[in-house]
């Protein structure tokens, strides 16, 4: 994913989710910079938001997915990705601050399970690419998704579906993983 495609995906997150609050008052803004294998989550909003969000969509979510043709707008929630890829209120509202947060995601007892069964939905999906499922710009998040979470059940060997997000990479990517979370997930050099 280069900077044109993270470019035309904060475009993306331009459009509003119906019904959904002005979330720029409550977006914390990003600061922890790239160390993001082993900064604390600070001023993150709780878990709880993507809970709230999902409530009212996911049998829709789960509908899209089994039907191979996402329609509406919820993929900030239900596949997130790092808060440093977010350019809008809403994708950073969403956004998942470091490995830390997104290992308490894989743990939740309804986010974890959830994320699992959407990631087995999809692989279920026969004969469409990533791009005919989800379309631009949500393809290239479901991979930066499956990056921080692949690498996050890495450390949580007991979450939920903790192969399936190399399976979802591997099938749908050709194994390739998101440059930019990598590098934002990669620990800093030593200084001297």
């Amino acid at each position: 994913m280069g900077p044109r495609d993270h470019a035309a995906a904060a475009e993306h997150d331009r459009v509003r989710i119906p019904g959904a609050r002005r979330l720029g008052a409550v977006a914390a803004p990003f600061e922890n910079g790239p160390a993001l294998h082993r900064s604390p989550t600070v001023n993150t909003p709780s878990l709880q938001r993507f809970v709230d969000a999902q409530a009212p969509v996911y049998d829709t979510v789960r509908a899209e997915l089994a039907a191979g043709d996402k329609r509406s707008h919820w993929m900030w929630f239900v596949f997130p990705q790092l808060r440093a890829l977010g350019r809008s209120a809403t994708a950073r509202h969403y956004g998942l601050a470091d490995l830390a947060e997104a290992a308490a995601y894989l743990r939740h007892p309804v986010l974890g399970p959830r994320l699992a069964e959407c990631c087995g939905i999809v692989l279920g999906v026969q004969g469409r690419s990533a791009h005919e499922i989800f379309g631009s710009p949500d393809d290239l998040k479901l991979c930066s998704s499956m990056t921080l979470f692949e690498t996050a059940a890495s450390r949580e060997p007991q979450a939920p579906g903790s192969t399936v997000f190399s399976d979802v990479l591997d099938r749908f990517y050709a194994g390739r993983r998101d440059p930019l979370t990598r590098d934002l997930l990669a620990p800093e050099p030593p200084t001297r």
